[in-house]
């Protein structure tokens, strides 16, 4: 029998995701390479061999997605204690968001600053977020479903949050006349209440 030959694909060589590092030391702002044609398009969201070029881990426990029916939905600000950080990958498959996150390393030039990026469907972008960085976002369209690969598993004893409103952290949300948050939300403590005051400028 012959053989068969096997095509080259569009992604054995060169990039398949450009990364731009964010201000938050170990965040990156994910870009795709999309390949078009009459069907469509189709790219990769995840390159190991890229992600461990950047320093980053490429090896996710743990898949959720959020969906979120109304638009102005804020959830946040969460992250994971010691010794249960985790990396996490967001992205938006349906709908847009503005997503935030807030730098809770002592010992980094960014502790107690925040950066924000628009994620939607349409812009196919990703954000990379690193051990001890709080995440929240808020949507801009009804109906927005929001993926997250996780680098660990969710440990139920080690879930914290920070106030999405808290002054200190200044985050600028946009403009939102009804937002839907939960009470356990906002109910989540001041960042001084469980940091150092002092922050980087």
């Amino acid at each position: 029998m012959g053989r068969q030959i096997r095509r080259a694909h569009p992604f054995s060589r060169g990039h398949c995701v450009k990364f731009t590092p964010a201000p938050l030391p170990g965040a990156f702002v994910i870009d795709i390479e999309r390949h078009e044609d009459e069907r469509g398009f189709f790219a990769r969201t995840v390159c190991t061999e890229e992600f461990a070029h950047h320093g980053l881990n490429p090896n996710f426990l743990q898949h959720s997605v959020s969906w979120n029916p109304r638009q102005g939905t804020l959830r946040g600000m969460h992250y994971q204690a010691a010794p249960h950080e985790e990396e996490k990958l967001v992205r938006v498959t349906r709908g847009a968001v503005f997503d935030v996150i807030v730098d809770l390393r002592r010992d980094s030039p960014a502790f107690g600053r925040w950066f924000g990026v628009e994620l939607s469907a349409d812009n196919h972008r990703q954000l990379y977020i690193p051990r001890g960085v709080a995440h929240g976002f808020q949507t801009l369209q009804a109906d927005t479903e929001v993926f997250y690969a996780m680098a660990e598993v969710f440990h139920p004893t080690a879930a914290r949050g920070l106030r999405w409103d808290d002054a200190a952290l200044d985050i600028a949300w946009p403009d939102c006349n009804n937002r839907t948050i939960s009470d356990k939300d906002r109910a989540l403590p001041l960042f001084s209440e469980c940091f150092e005051t002092t922050k980087t400028h």
